[in-house]
């Protein structure tokens, strides 16, 4: 299979790429130049932001926030994270990079992030999300269509 890069790809694309488990959003990508450090490795700054573009991208397809001037976005940080960085990568490697809410709170949601490459789960990235009022201080809730698509599309449930 040719890999097209840079757009979602379908659950039968997922599984061709290699991926164990389609999720609702998979990206695929090649490493460039830029991404090696002196040993010709991937850097791990490179995963983190393959990671933070899928968010963004996630993030729109969600409808959680445009990242435009509009009023109505919220502010979306990371309260916490963990990486792991499971087998290097090289130069001219094919990866997929995919993303999906696990769980959801009131103001906040937890999301798994994988990079696969070669049928090979490379990294992975696990984090919750915060909402935030735009305008200033305070958690923001999470709007009912969101969370219904949290458990419709992604499984994810409600933590307690």
């Amino acid at each position: 299979m040719t890999l097209i890069y840079n757009t979602p790809l379908s659950a039968a694309q997922q599984v061709v790429a290699g991926v164990e488990v389609p999720q609702p959003l998979a990206i695929a990508d090649r490493v460039r130049f830029s991404e090696l450090d002196p040993l010709n490795h991937v850097n791990n700054t490179a995963y983190m932001e393959w990671f933070e573009r899928l968010r963004v991208r996630y993030s729109q397809e969600c409808g959680i926030s445009d990242y435009g001037e509009t009023a109505d976005n919220p502010r979306i940080v990371i309260r916490s994270g963990t990486v792991h960085y499971r087998q290097e990568m090289h130069m001219n490697d094919d990866y997929v990079a995919t993303c999906a809410c696990t769980a959801y709170r009131t103001s906040s949601y937890s999301l798994a992030q994988q990079i696969w490459s070669g049928g090979t789960l490379r990294a992975t990235f696990d984090c919750v999300m915060v909402h935030l009022n735009p305008d200033g201080p305070g958690k923001r809730p999470l709007p009912p269509a969101l969370l219904d698509r949290f458990q419709r599309v992604d499984g994810a449930q409600k933590e307690v």
